[in-house]
């Protein structure tokens, strides 16, 4: 396992699954909003954010977490795993509030984040399971190269985890 991709829902712990893996595989880790957006936090266009991810994932080992269902299929057929963090909308809902919480604005990518829960996340977030994991399980089907892991709960997460050797 040396290039790794992880999707799923915003607050269902993918950049916290993908440190983790990062740590216990000595693997880097790069998280799509750090690459999405640019200094000033702004988006960039669709074709230098695809580019940034062709060029990531050419190299030999990697943890990138992130959904971008645009692009996924650039990571999907790069990917040796896919993890599918296919977690609870409510979870995911917690989740939102406990990084905010958590993180309270102690840094630029924390006041980023803590600009984002409005409304529309919220309904996003509640809407997932019905919308977009539909379409995310298309593209896994459809672009994934290698193991795709569906992990349903916290629990199911911390097991996985569990159960992967340290390098």
């Amino acid at each position: 396992m040396h290039k790794i991709a992880i999707c799923g829902c915003g607050g269902s712990g993918k950049s916290t699954v993908a440190r983790q893996l990062g740590a216990r595989l000595g693997l880097p880790v790069t998280h799509l909003d750090a690459v999405f957006y640019d200094e000033q936090w702004e988006p960039r266009s669709q074709d230098e954010f695809a580019s940034a991810q062709r060029r990531l994932v050419e190299a030999d080992c990697w943890v990138i977490d992130g959904n971008y269902a645009t692009t996924l299929p650039i990571r999907l057929a790069a990917a040796d795993v896919v993890i599918f963090l296919d977690i609870h909308p409510v979870v995911c809902l917690v989740g939102v509030l406990w990084r905010r919480w958590q993180h309270r604005g102690s840094d630029e990518v924390s006041r980023h984040l803590r600009g984002r829960l409005n409304w529309d996340f919220v309904r996003y977030i509640l809407g997932y399971r019905k919308h977009m994991r539909p379409q995310v399980r298309a593209l896994l089907d459809e672009h994934a190269a290698g193991e795709v892991v569906i992990l349903t709960s916290r629990l199911a997460v911390q097991r996985y985890l569990g159960h992967l050797a340290p390098t």
